[in-house]
């Protein structure tokens, strides 16, 4: 006898329907399968029989022949447990069903028949709605992630026998999953950590709330203990709230990458993602020998926080490049092609010279001028001409640690990073591709960021007198139509570039003389 049962299997953040075939009869009992399954797939024998069998459920004792349709797309992961299981089950005529077609059934199976949760649901979710599929068979774990996608029915399951009940119609009764999004979604917007709790550092937080308001990548220099780490885990605090298609973008790479916590439904707070300096090219990209997300598509949405930069393997970093300017990645392999997903924010922190003290008044540096030029060179100009804005982070005086007066906290920065951002959203409308300050190429600098004649002037003078760079000219401007925007003016006005060339601290060339 041949059923047939639908499943999904993910492919980078996208799904793909897969159909499975079980054929039953004929013969001593023999297993084959077939339709490129992995091993975790080929494995599922021992846990679907074992799961049948624990469960007090009937299998045929006849030969079962097993296809994973389409055949030329290799098969991976556990989630196919639960599908063949009924497969196997109905093949053999131990089930009422006789038409599985309305539905995606997905599950990893324990021996003892429970049903385990499993990774990339939201992906596999937006897929069966999009392909006319009604409802989705999911481990309990994942019903909340599974309901956050509109017109799909979703019907949680702890075990295999109350799979095989619902099938049967045991439980017509029984209604579909159901969560309400916006409540959710509201719940999750919270952050544990504010701006208030930091103290001092207002030159530091003015340039992160100017990042913020336009999208620029930062990098912060300044000796140990001054409170880059701090500060770079409150930006998220202060960028704007994310939207319901933002979180379902990230929360689907997440779910691929199994990384979304059980009954976590969405991910609804920009991301921060902090790699340790040993990482490898591919873990920060994505890639492997099955290719996952790596931590610039987890920080889609978000921002990437690499501490102690010039630590990194420039290697590593020199990979950054590409996903810096296109917003996504592509991972290719012999007979695969992935694309991920990986709009963030760059956020870098260093200290000035090998030992962390140069420039520091309470301690006295032992680098020399070599060496501090040699630890400042393993920082390439091409990656340092994707940072828009360079700041000092100075040691904080006893004064402002001691005093009792709290900071502004996150709730206002970010409101008026939010007004910012709504004028560049209209200053861009209709311009693919463009969506705030930092996305701006020649052409719309050109357009949109011409100074004043006293604005030109300053230029002129940081470019000859400070010995900034010709690309630093771009950058300059840019950060200056922000802070522009910031302060609700539609002109660029000399006070906002003289801002702007401070935020270029790694272009002057006396930052590097002893």
């Amino acid at each position: 006898m041949l059923s047939k049962v639908k499943t999904a299997a993910t492919y980078g953040v996208s799904a793909f329907l897969v159909e499975i075939e079980t054929n039953v009869g004929g013969g001593l009992f023999a297993w084959w399968m077939v339709g490129l399954p992995d091993n975790a797939v080929k494995e599922s024998r021992e846990r679907v029989l074992t799961a049948i069998k624990n469960s007090d459920l009937r299998f045929p004792k006849h030969q079962i022949t097993i296809n994973l349709a389409p055949a030329d797309v290799k098969k991976e992961g556990s989630s196919f447990d639960l599908p063949i299981a009924v497969g196997v089950i109905s093949g053999g005529g131990f089930m009422d069903a006789s038409d599985l077609s309305n539905f995606i059934i997905l599950g990893e199976l324990a021996l003892d028949g429970t049903v385990r949760p499993v990774h990339g649901i939201l992906p596999i979710a937006v897929e069966a709605r999009d392909e006319g599929i009604r409802a989705m068979i999911v481990p309990k774990g994942n019903a909340k992630e599974a309901a956050m996608v509109q017109g799909l029915d979703v019907y949680p399951v702890e075990n295999l026998s109350e799979t095989i009940q619902l099938l049967n119609g045991e439980y017509k009764l029984l209604e579909p999953y159901r969560v309400n999004k916006e409540e959710v979604f509201g719940q999750r917007q919270a952050y544990q950590l504010d701006f208030a709790d930091v103290k001092g550092q207002e030159n530091v937080k003015r340039a992160l709330e100017v990042a913020a308001a336009g999208g620029h990548n930062v990098i912060m220099v300044g000796p140990p203990g001054s409170g880059k780490t701090m500060l770079a885990k409150r930006l998220p605090t202060i960028l704007p709230d994310m939207t319901f298609e933002e979180a379902i973008e990230t929360t689907k790479i997440h779910s691929v990458a199994g990384l979304l916590p059980v009954d976590a439904g969405l991910i609804a707070t920009r991301p921060f993602r902090s790699p340790h300096h040993t990482i490898s090219d591919s873990a920060l990209v994505g890639g492997g020998t099955i290719p996952k997300p790596g931590e610039i598509s987890l920080a889609h949405h978000g921002v990437l926080f690499l501490d102690e930069l010039p630590e990194f393997d420039r290697s590593v970093l020199e990979v950054l490049r590409q996903p810096l300017e296109d917003g996504h990645v592509t991972i290719s392999r012999t007979k695969i092609s992935l694309d991920y997903p990986s709009m963030f924010m760059l956020l870098a922190a260093m200290n000035p010279c090998p030992c962390g003290n140069y420039g520091n008044p309470n301690a006295s540096c032992s680098c020399s001028q070599v060496q501090i030029q040699r630890y400042m060179s393993k920082i390439s100009g091409p990656l340092l001409d994707r940072i828009d804005i360079h700041v000092e982070v100075p040691t904080v005086k006893y004064a402002e640690l001691s005093s009792k007066i709290s900071g502004e906290p996150s709730s206002a920065v970010r409101a008026r990073v939010k007004r910012a951002r709504e004028i560049q959203r209209e200053r861009f409308k209709g311009r693919k591709g463009l969506f705030k300050n930092a996305d701006m190429q020649s052409k719309e600098i050109r357009e949109f960021c011409q100074p004043d004649t006293g604005g030109e002037d300053l230029l002129k003078q940081a470019i000859t007198k400070l010995g900034l760079s010709a690309r630093a000219y771009d950058r300059i401007l840019k950060v200056a139509r922000t802070i522009a925007g910031l302060s609700g003016t539609a002109d660029i006005m000399p006070e906002h570039i003289a801002e702007a060339i401070q935020y270029r601290t790694l272009d002057r060339q006396p930052y590097l003389e002893a």
